[in-house]
């Protein structure tokens, strides 16, 4: 280790003055190693910030959620499509037996997409809104924070009041730069009073719910101006069930189909029919998608870094035979050969990483123009930096063996002679 420390500074010097005097050949040497590693840390980069991305928008919903849908997330649709389309949609009577028995859960509730509608306000008009019915808890369940306005009060719930809340995009179509509490909307033709306004959704890449377009009614209102049943129900519900904080989900997730089967009456041998789903389903899914992309960005990488890293090598061998008169004289003095191996070795790890340092610079660069002409969100992170740094040094030592050791066995006689 010491030895290493003693040929840093000049190893450093020497490699800088490789790149001083012989700028075009070292400029075009180390082109490789900075295009590999662009390659690598770009791609890696841009992966780890879509991953980042959608990971947040699922947080939002809450990985401490279960999801009664009528068939399971992590198969293909179409695999057992007939299996799941006589299934029953999970409904009103589903969630009030899971309301009743559920001890875990600190939210239960039940919401039904009614379709796009058309809204209306004055002359302005938005084509296709979100219409959704809740339950009470809804709020709550999904933390939907408010510009302005509140949720559904109990009264206001359970008379089915003609009130709705509505999303930022809906409001800013509708009502421009106006207040929208207290303004009167038609959906569909029933006139329903706006009492609350749910804050931007951010720049969120995958929306799993965009409450930005979403009118939201309570399901009691849903009965009365749509063909909304609590066993036949529109066409598809979704009963969602917070857990308790510190609660075990396996817990909560066999009470819920506990209460399920119950309500269903359905026989010990019966299978289910319906699923539980958490958002932890679509995270594992997504993982096996972002390695498989990464993986992309390496081989990508990896065919520019063998270039680079015969350039590299290149570079030493034409280094070591104009510094051979030189190597003679330092083994005649007494320089050992391990000094002579560390020298060259160390310089062609400096010059691969101010290659990868140059390629680093290159993806900073690119990540902040597509962040700001995109508005898309990216970051280069030192996980990537560290990264790039640590495969350049490896480039470099694979590169400069082979002429290192080459300079380290030459004989001192023959090398002052040449």
């Amino acid at each position: 280790m010491k030895a290493i420390l003693q040929s840093l500074p000049a190893s450093f010097l020497q490699a800088l003055n490789e790149l001083r005097f012989n700028r075009t050949r070292s400029v075009l040497s180390l082109l490789g190693i900075t295009i590999g590693i662009f390659c690598i840390i770009a791609i890696k980069s841009a992966v780890d910030s879509l991953e980042s991305n959608i990971k947040q928008s699922l947080e939002k919903l809450g990985d401490d959620v279960l999801y009664v849908t009528k068939q399971p997330w992590n198969e293909d649709p179409n695999a057992n499509y007939w299996k799941y389309l006589r299934r029953p949609n999970p409904n009103y009577q589903d969630f009030k037996t899971i309301k009743a028995k559920s001890e875990s859960s600190e939210y239960v509730t039940y919401s039904i997409f009614l379709g796009p509608k058309p809204v209306k306000y004055g002359a302005s008009s938005v084509d296709r809104a979100y219409l959704i019915a809740g339950t009470e808890d809804y709020s709550n369940l999904f933390n939907l924070q408010y510009a302005e306005g509140r949720y559904f009060s109990s009264v206001e719930y359970q008379t089915g009041s003609r009130v709705a809340v509505i999303g930022s995009r809906i409001a800013e179509m509708l009502f421009g730069h106006l207040d929208a509490i207290g303004k009167e909307i038609k959906v569909s033709g029933h006139k329903l009073k706006v009492i609350g306004l749910i804050e931007p959704s951010g720049k969120d890449l995958i929306k799993v719910m965009d409450f930005d377009r979403v009118v939201m009614i309570s399901y009691p209102l849903a009965r009365q101006i749509a063909n909304v049943r609590e066993a036949g129900d529109y066409g598809g519900g979704m009963v969602a069930v917070k857990a308790y904080k510190g609660s075990d989900m396996e817990d909560v997730t066999d009470e819920v189909i506990g209460a399920m089967r119950s309500g269903r009456r359905l026989s010990p041998r019966q299978d289910n029919n319906f699923a539980i789903n958490e958002m932890s389903i679509l995270t594992a899914l997504l993982d096996s998608v972002f390695k498989v992309l990464n993986l992309a960005g390496m081989a990508i990488g990896i065919f520019a870094l063998f270039v680079g890293m015969f350039s590299v090598a290149n570079i030493m061998f034409v280094s070591v035979k104009e510094r051979t008169h030189l190597i003679g004289i330092k083994k005649a003095l007494g320089a050992k050969s391990v000094f002579i191996l560390l020298e060259f070795l160390v310089e062609a790890v400096i010059l691969c990483i101010i290659g990868g340092i140059a390629g680093l610079l290159l993806v900073l660069a690119v990540i902040k123009g597509i962040s700001v002409v995109a508005d898309f969100p990216m970051f280069l992170s030192w996980q990537n930096v560290f990264l790039g740094i640590g495969v350049s040094a490896a480039i470099g030592i694979l590169s400069g063996l082979i002429p290192a050791l080459q300079a380290a066995r030459m004989d001192p006689v023959e090398a002052m002679r040449s």
